[in-house]
């Protein structure tokens, strides 16, 4: 045990200096609605020339026969842009629906230096759609948080870019 404990540390100072990051708070409003379903939320970013790279896919991924999947063109920008194309459920980027309140997304992408939006699209069952927009530059010369607010399906969205 000591010597794989030794191992995992000299295998951690070894490593080079971690990578620009990307921190996204994406804030749920709690809704006073009758019949509330949880949101589909895509996150993604997206560079001048309209590319598009996914972080996060909530939606209902245990749905039986895998019916949740029907439902994500109703996140009508995130699925022509990147949607149609990604063969899911996809690893470490698909998650199940979520709770109102503060959703963490961590990422370190690989961006080419540029400006760039980062983009988080909702639909909601019996409710509405919503896309927010938070622009910023990669790579970060240092820490930067960038707000944006939805202003029905989705609250507060802030951005922090760090190197």
């Amino acid at each position: 045990m000591r010597f794989a404990a030794t191992m995992a540390l000299a295998g951690f100072a070894a490593t080079p200096a971690a990578a620009a990051t990307i921190n996204v708070t994406v804030t749920i409003p709690t809704l006073k609605v009758a019949e509330y379903h949880r949101p589909y939320v895509a996150t993604w970013i997206e560079g001048a020339n309209g590319a598009a790279t996914s972080l996060a896919l909530w939606y209902d991924h245990d749905n039986r026969e895998n019916g949740g999947t029907k439902w994500l063109a109703d996140l009508r920008q995130w699925w022509r842009k990147a949607g149609r194309t990604l063969k899911v459920p996809a690893d470490g980027l698909t998650g199940a629906t979520r709770a109102p309140g503060p959703q963490k997304i961590a990422a370190a992408p690989k961006l080419a230096p540029g400006s760039y939006t980062l983009l988080v699209e909702a639909a909601r069952e019996n409710g509405g759609r919503e896309v927010v927009r938070v622009p910023f530059q990669w790579p970060p010369k240092s820490a930067q948080t960038t707000q944006a607010k939805g202003s029905s399906e989705l609250g507060a969205v802030a951005l922090t870019v760090a190197p």
